[in-house]
């Protein structure tokens, strides 16, 4: 165990649960400061994490596209160089979750064949997942249980709860993987990834809430102006 490590960690504040708080702990600028602390091939290894982990949460490529091109790229060059098991385990199941939710996407917009010729999931539940198109789970249920929920909120377009059933399956996963580990390399690196979680819903619920309040306002204006209508 590294002294810098014990060091690192005792001055980073406690996040939190998932759901809590409307800003992270600490800041972004305040957390690189700290992460100065790391050894440089321990920084490296974090980066190249990091860098996938940011872009598995970003949207969907509706079809497929560059976007969904570079993070395959970029995921075969992170398992050809990084072979720490945590750091490899992270990004397989970030990778795994983003497959799955990518394909009960492109099936509920109504295409009735896996995509074949385009880059579009990672990892070794594709051709699982291919085989099983028409199965409503892709018979992945016991594998990833947070699949059956995902479909019947699909169904419904609850999109807010889609998207907190995602970070609470991630968040769940981490508090899994961190036992045993408090002072430590491992310790720092799942604590970078609660924060940007922690990060990314306080954004996401922002934006969701603007949405809903023009939605209300939108709501009762239409009211307003049908009741100024009627004779």
């Amino acid at each position: 165990m590294s002294p810098r490590y014990t060091t690192l960690m005792a001055s980073l504040p406690p996040l939190g649960g998932l759901f809590e708080s409307r800003t992270p702990a600490i800041s972004r600028l305040k957390l690189e400061r700290r992460l100065r602390l790391l050894e440089p091939q321990d920084r490296r290894r974090l980066e190249l994490t990091v860098s996938l982990l940011s872009q598995s949460m970003r949207p969907l490529d509706q079809g497929g596209g560059p976007g969904d091109d570079r993070l395959l790229e970029e995921a075969r060059a992170f398992f050809a160089e990084v072979s720490h098991p945590l750091l490899r385990h992270l990004v397989t199941h970030r990778l795994d979750q983003r497959t799955v939710l990518a394909a009960l996407r492109r099936r509920h917009r109504g295409e009735a064949e896996p995509p074949l010729a385009q880059p579009w999931g990672f990892g070794a539940w594709v051709p699982a997942i291919q085989r099983h198109w028409k199965e409503p789970t892709f018979r992945l249920e016991a594998i990833f249980p947070w699949i059956v929920e995902t479909v019947r909120l699909l169904e419904v377009d609850d999109l807010i709860n889609l998207e907190r059933l995602q970070f609470a399956v991630i968040w769940k996963d981490l508090d899994r993987v961190s036992l045993g580990h408090h002072f430590d390399f491992e310790a720092v690196m799942i604590y970078l990834a609660r924060w940007s979680l922690v990060e990314r819903w306080c954004s996401f619920d922002a934006q969701a809430a603007t949405a809903r309040f023009r939605q209300l306002v939108a709501a009762g204006l239409g009211s307003f102006a049908a009741a100024s209508a009627t004779p």
